[in-house]
């Protein structure tokens, strides 16, 4: 009789362990365990693209300030080449900033700025209302 009550005991026990690992595997499988479980994971794969970001932006800055030591380009500033184009309406314009005297940079000649940019051929715009086929033409 002890060997039926404890065999009865030994299945009561593996069915309740058997539906929790059920009820368990059911819960995981939902919409919102699912949802949930791939926005964790798009977190922690934000997190690790913006740790590698700032890592290669440290190692980038590392890696400039090393080549600056090497070159002696402390305090001077790049003279910007001369523009190629004429701006254009609302465009900001830059100017150069002379570098530091006694700096590598200040021993470079000047640039030669002998090119002639032709000015722009003005057109004569027309009116929409004078194009060949617009309906308010005057000579219908």
């Amino acid at each position: 009789m002890v060997r039926r009550i404890f065999w009865m005991a030994v299945g009561a026990g593996a069915t309740v362990w058997a539906m929790n690992k059920a009820n368990e595997a059911v819960h995981r499988l939902t919409p919102d365990s699912l949802s949930g479980t791939a926005a964790r994971g798009a977190l922690h794969l934000g997190d690790a693209a913006k740790r590698f970001a700032r890592d290669v932006r440290d190692g980038m800055a590392e890696r400039e300030e090393q080549l600056r030591d090497d070159l002696g380009l402390h305090g001077t500033a790049v003279v910007e080449p001369a523009r190629r184009r004429a701006p254009l309406r609302g465009e900001p314009t830059y100017r150069a900033i002379p570098a530091a005297p006694g700096s590598p940079a200040a021993a470079l000649p000047p640039p030669r700025s002998t090119r002639i940019i032709p000015p722009a051929i003005d057109s004569p715009s027309r009116r929409l209302d004078e194009l060949p086929g617009s309906p308010n033409r005057k000579d219908h």
